[in-house]
């Protein structure tokens, strides 16, 4: 069984170890409470895993015909409640089971953790206490995004030099390709690009403590992400 949990990024400080009185820096994360939306199975799905769903979504107004911007669609909270909708109506006169409902408010995080399914039902809150005991987690988020940025800020190029007729392009990342032979950029050269957006995974940080009262996570280490971005935590399956 893997436990994981979503949450978010609260921010960085740092703990004194009893006895030691060491300091350690601690990345700060919201742990849940979690909603157990789905649950996939080896028969139906071909996998199994656990779907998480957190923090709520807000509905449309009363009396809306659509959703807008980061309201929820009919679509999704369907995925969460019965609505009673003409296909599932169908459905139902049909004779077919219909999987079973949440019973909750439509999340805007939605993950799924492979492999959680023992003593998880549709449904259930999960909060911090289910990673009381797991030494380690592997932490996956989305790193901040720098935009359009140079070779020395992206690749960590040393730049040019500033004497000897180096002349007002100090930062340029230099030849790219060969005149003769192939005559051409060769793929996976290291340019100019853009630099950060994508998703990271920070393995193996270290449980230095759990807030179970306020779902708080205290891990050795910096997080992927900025302050506020939503996470998933993974027990780690490193040695």
């Amino acid at each position: 069984m893997t436990k994981g949990m979503l949450g978010r990024k609260v921010g960085m400080t740092q703990l004194y170890v009893e006895g030691t009185g060491e300091a350690v820096c601690v990345t700060v994360i919201q742990a849940g409470p979690c909603n157990v939306l789905q649950l996939r199975s080896q028969e139906r799905d071909g996998y199994e895993a656990v779907q998480l769903g957190f923090l709520d979504k807000k509905r449309p107004q009363d009396g809306a015909t659509r959703s807008r911007g980061s309201q929820a669609a009919r679509s999704e909270r369907g995925h969460v409640a019965d609505i009673k909708s003409k296909r599932s109506i169908s459905r139902r006169a049909a004779g077919m089971e219909l999987p079973v409902k949440a019973n909750c408010e439509p999340k805007k995080f939605v993950r799924e953790i492979r492999g959680m399914m023992e003593g998880v039902e549709v449904g259930q809150q999960l909060k911090a206490d289910i990673l009381d005991g797991v030494a380690a987690v592997d932490v996956t988020g989305i790193s901040k995004g720098r935009g359009y940025a140079g070779v020395m800020k992206r690749h960590n190029f040393s730049g040019q030099r500033a004497t000897h007729g180096v002349k007002k392009c100090h930062r340029y990342a230099g030849s790219t390709g060969q005149s003769a032979f192939p005559s051409r950029t060769v793929k996976g050269r290291r340019m100019a690009g853009r630099y950060g957006g994508k998703q990271i995974t920070t393995r193996n940080l270290k449980l230095v403590r759990i807030d179970l009262e306020n779902n708080l996570l205290m891990v050795n280490g910096a997080v992927p992400g900025p302050n506020g971005g939503l996470i998933v935590i993974r027990e780690t399956n490193m040695v």
